[in-house]
């Protein structure tokens, strides 16, 4: 593995089931810090996931109770249940991955936590980030931002920002390069890179950590 020496955190946003590009981060740094003074942001992958289905690309989004939201911290974002999101997040991933290899290893707690009904969104992923992080066995500690720093420790690298759904407002990574993986659907669509851990964990199992270390591109 090569772990960049001169960094011992990694400082991310909490965003709902990351994807590949977020967790390859966290198989190089055992430091994760997620941003807890930030205000929300929409469109981003804060509470959006991508996931392969069998028509292809799906986009699961968290409902958020109506109002300002932008303004609010991420602390204190609520999740809305005007519609049972969660049975229907469920549904979804379930439709798309019963049938990959290790959908049985991972389902039972993955399914637990879709079973509660967290208030706010920052807890939520929070909870998910955690469980997978544990699935995957990673030895990364998890801790929270003490205040919203424009500038951070040099041993901190501040990826803020980086990963976005929208390709224009993402910054270039140039540490990332996605590594194919067997997929469930890739005859009918086609290799899809970067889509939620999920994907990854369902289709490699106990691999996707060696996936994750080659889509590491050190030195540049």
């Amino acid at each position: 593995m090569n772990k960049p020496p001169e960094h011992k955190a990694v400082l991310l946003e909490a965003q709902y089931l990351p994807n590949v590009q977020y967790f390859s981060k966290l198989v190089q740094i055992p430091s994760l810090v997620l941003e807890a003074h930030e205000n929300y942001q929409k469109g981003s992958y804060r509470n959006r996931c991508h996931i392969a289905g069998a028509n292809g690309l799906m986009r699961l989004s968290i409902p958020l109770r109506k109002g300002k939201n932008e303004q609010l911290s991420i602390q204190k974002t609520e999740i809305s249940y005007d519609e049972p999101w969660t049975s229907q997040h469920w549904h979804s991933i379930r439709s798309a991955y019963g049938n990959a290899p290790y959908f049985p290893y991972y389902q039972d707690e993955i399914e637990a936590l879709f079973q509660d009904r967290p208030k706010y969104l920052f807890d939520w992923n929070k909870s998910l980030l955690q469980l997978i992080i544990d699935l995957l066995q990673l030895p990364v500690e998890i801790s929270l931002s003490e205040d919203f720093a424009k500038a951070v420790p040099d041993d901190t690298l501040d990826l803020r920002g980086h990963i976005h759904p929208k390709s224009h407002r993402q910054r270039v990574d140039r540490n990332f390069q996605p590594v194919p993986y067997p997929q469930l659907f890739e005859e009918r669509h086609g290799f899809l890179p970067n889509l939620s851990i999920l994907d990854l964990l369902f289709c490699a199992g106990p691999q996707a950590i060696l996936h994750l270390e080659e889509s590491y591109k050190p030195g540049e």
